[in-house]
């Protein structure tokens, strides 16, 4: 069988503009939710968000585009966190171009970004704009295969918040069969009117910082990001640099509710399992969990409940790393895959931040509260769960 390894990253979040600068916040415990500069909305002056510290024209810069036409926010943060990601691994335009590499990419709101400029256009209430063809969720893939000249098998997923941990996934099996070689997988969410006004109205975005997992918390905070890996054959990685083996993956659906999981973890259960047996790994065997952690009183509840069923009494170290980012909805099972990698490649562990009390759960379980680091870190769980439940769970192994 063959054994799919990590040989690039690439991330840019509120935490961070490359994957060092995030690894940096997340071992100085400094988050990157607060008050936004670039986003407008009336929500931006009464909502903590976790916005991209850089405009549109400063990543314009960076990316040295200047003079693109109908380029959005999705997609210049997922282009700066491709280019990472390529970079990292070494990828030369030989291999980017061969039919041997695909890109599997993710968004749930792709240039919905735009919503004030969408509806001008939707409505004619505007003359055609540099955006018209900008506005589905696979407009930032196209872009990115249009920048690099792929040829391979490409995809856009939209699963809601499992939608870029599902992206790992496909790409894995594309490679488990023999249907390419590498493949870029990863995802991107700008802050958009669209999923603010929508998730206010459903009244769970927190006016705070989120807090994951404690008693006291009000709701989540939206974010924005980009993370992109590079997956590749081990049997063509030769003497590259190798982050971590992706061992598992398991997908379920509790088909409980439009926007809220189980109350018995019944998605949750499933898809921890079938990562684990995927992975040929007991529960045991799992040293830490990147647990989806969005701060909402059902996702926490329900999570908890999980992990002590799969788990029993001996539940590994967890924590939310949404606590630095905030929820950035389809980026963030690429996003948190990278932090999971970072504890792994580092022997690391991060403190969910902004936690006081702890919830009534099963063994009185607790988030990791501060910072460890000379720790040995072979396998990481990584669950994402979007709405309708859509439940993804990753492992993540050394290498």
């Amino acid at each position: 069988m063959k054994r799919v390894v990590v040989t690039g990253i690439g991330a840019v979040s509120s935490i961070g503009l490359s994957a060092q600068e995030n690894l940096i916040s997340l071992r100085s415990g400094i988050g990157g939710i607060g008050q936004s500069s670039f986003f407008v909305s009336k929500y931006a002056q009464t909502h903590a968000l976790g916005e991209v510290k850089a405009s549109d024209d400063e990543l314009r810069l960076m990316l040295e585009i200047r003079d693109e036409k109908g380029l959005t926010r999705s997609d210049l943060l997922a282009l700066k966190a491709v280019k990472e990601a390529i970079d990292d691994a070494g990828l030369d335009d030989k291999s980017l171009r061969s039919f041997d590499t695909a890109l599997i990419s993710a968004s749930t709101v792709g240039g919905m970004c735009l919503t004030d400029q969408l509806y001008q256009d939707a409505n004619n209430a505007s003359e055609t704009s540099e955006f018209i063809r900008s506005y589905s969720a696979s407009a930032h893939t196209f872009c990115i295969a249009k920048h690099y000249g792929i040829k391979g098998i490409t995809d856009t997923l939209n699963t809601a918040c499992s939608s870029s941990a599902n992206a790992i996934m496909v790409g894995s099996r594309l490679i488990k069969s023999g249907r390419a070689k590498r493949v870029i997988v990863g995802g991107v969410d700008s802050l958009a009117k669209y999923t603010v006004n929508g998730f206010n109205a459903l009244g769970i975005l927190s006016p705070t910082a989120t807090k994951p997992f404690d008693a006291n918390r009000i709701g989540l905070s939206l974010g924005e990001a980009a993370a992109y890996l590079i997956l590749e054959d081990l049997e063509e990685v030769k003497e590259k640099q190798v982050y971590a083996e992706i061992k598992g993956y398991g997908n379920a659906s509790d088909a409980y509710h439009t926007s809220s999981i189980s109350d018995d973890a019944d998605g949750v259960v499933l898809a921890i399992r079938q990562a684990l047996d995927s992975a040929k790994l007991q529960p045991s065997d799992i040293h830490y969990i990147n647990a989806h952690g969005t701060g909402t009183g059902n996702n926490d509840k329900a999570e908890v409940v999980g992990f002590s069923t799969v788990f029993g009494a001996e539940v590994p170290p967890f924590n939310s790393t949404k606590s630095y980012t905030g929820h950035t909805l389809g980026a963030s099972g690429a996003l948190e895959a990278i932090f999971s990698i970072f504890s792994i490649k580092y022997g690391e562990l991060y403190p969910s931040l902004s936690f006081e009390t702890p919830i009534e759960a099963p063994h009185g379980l607790i988030p990791i509260t501060r910072y460890q680091k000379d720790l040995e870190i072979s396998n990481v769980l990584s669950n994402s769960y979007g709405f309708s439940g859509s439940c993804t769970s990753l492992v993540i192994s050394k290498a």
